[in-house]
């Protein structure tokens, strides 16, 4: 068994169904015997796209995503993608090609220290010196990204450890095989022989294994009994429920059940949105700055204070329970008063056990949030009925909220456009939300988009992009085509690096770098093989959106250029 058909085996063991690769001549065996194997084998146009999409694999299945690039360019074009995996915690295997064992170091095409470059961005690394230590590596490597904080790793492969033993011994024989050598050239054909004999040796038998279950890290005992105590007495309690919270996907109806059956106001971010559905009457959308400001007992399911809690400032005045696999995550900024170093779905479904009975009445709580929440819908509501050039964004986001239906997938990828939708739709269930995370990065759609599709391609998937963020992966769109990805893609076009401008105009007075063109979007996606929409009056809104229903339904990839106006909804929001 060569080296790309035991990479298959393992892959094939440890559930993946798809591979995310750019192909490159260090790692063909693999996609072809992965292929053989009956994984599916997606080629993109970009190698940071293969580790976006194996990351948003990874998000929804619960499974680790898998990515295989080339060497050298290859892998340094990913390491943005795997950066934003890193800290978003998303459990994922990315192999890299590389030159040959024996000419490492000496020049080889493609050839640098990739081990150096990506150690820092990695959970875990490996790179097997011989064909017997190659299954092991692949092996640990599903265990390392899934275990304690998850994360991406990296195995590095030669590429004499992946083509037939007969085939990689013909390719050095022709370089030493040589009349009338010179003692040099016997000396190094000697070491040349010696040093396949120890690459090959004892590699009979791959030793493939099943793979191992993952055990989640659960709660201590003693901090449930504590943290149910310190509930039962709050008569205001808040829940933050952030993206960790989200790692168990086969537990997401568990999970709900809790949180219904704790009975406390819910903020929802990150991947844990949609995990409520639509409407639910726990959960609270908007102020929850405020909320934080004014409750007793707040619970940070997965949840850091970063910048996006003001770095502890919204949880100054209150007991915080906080829960998290990460430790330096856990006391960020502002040391929790219980501590919970566990895997937060566990901890969740445990304490709504330890829970159960009578409840104290909070009605007068949640009438405060509540109504909260309804006057800033309200404004909203103004806001999106206001007049602008060409389609206000508010109210497409509106119009594009009513056409969600129970499982349709949304991808964030984008600054001003896309944080005005987080706003306003409202994702229908568990795992049908996805951003970057807290790495903010721009370029991820694609990438998500194409994983998320693959997983559930019943769903309608939504690429949500600003017009700014569809410039890094628009090219993906005949990724799209050539492998029947039927997602809709949206771009909110309004010419410009509007989250950006907003505050450079005001406070430096100059928009230089801030803007960009009403570009053809359609027209580029039509070329690469998919259908494209232009949308710029406000009265064909509806019936774009319904054609980009019915042609992706149809099965064909569409993309709607929205030209979009101005509104002053989130001037002064920028994050930094």
């Amino acid at each position: 068994m060569d080296g790309g058909t035991r990479v298959a085996e393992v892959l094939k063991r440890n559930g993946v169904e798809f591979i995310f690769t750019l192909v490159g001549g260090h790692i063909s065996p693999i996609l072809v015997q992965c292929k053989r194997a009956g994984i599916r084998v997606i080629d993109t146009r970009h190698e940071v796209n293969t580790v976006f999409a194996a990351d948003a694999v990874a998000r929804i299945t619960g499974v680790p995503g898998v990515a295989a690039v080339t060497a050298g360019p290859g892998v340094t074009n990913t390491i943005t993608a795997i950066k934003n995996a890193q800290m978003a915690q998303s459990p994922l295997v990315l192999i890299g090609g590389a030159t040959a064992t024996l000419l490492r170091g000496r020049g080889s095409l493609q050839d640098i220290d990739q081990l150096a470059l990506i150690e820092p961005h990695v959970k875990w690394m490996a790179r097997p010196n011989t064909l017997r230590e190659l299954v092991p590596a692949l092996e640990k490597a599903f265990v390392e990204c899934q275990t304690g904080v998850p994360g991406p790793v990296f195995v590095e492969i030669a590429v004499d450890l992946l083509y037939p033993e007969e085939i990689v011994r013909e390719w050095y024989s022709k370089k030493t095989d040589k009349p009338n050598k010179t003692i040099t050239e016997r000396a190094l054909s000697t070491y040349i022989k010696g040093h396949l004999k120890y690459q090959f040796a004892l590699s009979e038998n791959p030793g493939l294994h099943a793979a191992e279950p993952i055990v989640p890290v659960g709660p201590e005992s003693s901090k449930i009994k504590k943290a149910a105590k310190m509930l039962a007495g709050a008569e205001r309690p808040v829940m933050v429920l952030g993206s960790q919270t989200m790692l168990r996907p086969k537990k997401a109806d568990a999970l709900v059940e809790a949180v219904e059956s704790m009975g406390i106001p819910v903020f929802l971010s990150g991947m844990a949105r949609g995990l409520l559905g639509k409407g639910h009457s726990l959960q609270m959308r908007h102020k929850r700055r405020l909320a934080l400001k004014e409750a007793d007992v707040v619970i940070l399911s997965g949840v850091p204070n970063d910048f996006r809690l003001d770095y502890g400032s919204h949880t100054s005045r209150c007991k915080v329970i906080g829960v998290n696999l990460s430790e330096d995550d856990l006391t960020k900024n502002r040391r929790p008063d219980l501590g919970v170093l566990a895997d937060p779905c566990e901890f969740l479904i445990e304490l709504s056990a330890a829970m159960r009975g009578p409840k104290m009445d909070r009605s007068g709580w949640f009438e405060t949030l509540r109504s909260r929440n309804d006057a800033r819908d309200v404004e909203i509501h103004s806001m999106a009925d206001q007049e602008t050039d060409f389609v206000n964004p508010m109210k497409l986001c509106q119009a594009l909220e009513e056409k969600l239906t129970p499982g349709s997938i949304l991808v964030g990828d984008g600054g001003d456009f896309v944080a005005t939708a987080s706003y306003i739709v409202s994702p229908r269930g568990p795992y049908c939300w996805l951003d970057p995370g807290v790495f903010g990065t721009l370029g991820v759609g694609a990438g998500f988009a194409l994983g998320a599709k693959l997983c559930r391609p019943e769903a309608d998937v939504w690429l949500l992009y600003g017009d700014g963020a569809a410039g890094f992966s628009i090219m993906e769109y005949d990724t799209f085509a050539r492998h029947g990805v039927n997602v809709i893609g949206l771009v909110g076009n309004d010419a410009g690096w509007t989250q950006i401008e907003r505050d450079q105009v005001v406070i430096l007075e100059d928009d230089v770098a801030c803007r960009l063109t009403h570009m053809d979007y359609h027209v580029v996606a039509e070329g690469c093989g998919a259908k494209g929409l232009l949308l710029k009056e406000p009265g064909e809104v509806e019936s774009t959106l319904e054609r980009a229903l019915e042609l992706s339904r149809g099965g064909s990839p569409v993309l709607v250029n929205a030209l979009i106006g101005k509104t002053s909804f989130r001037e002064g929001s920028i994050s930094m």
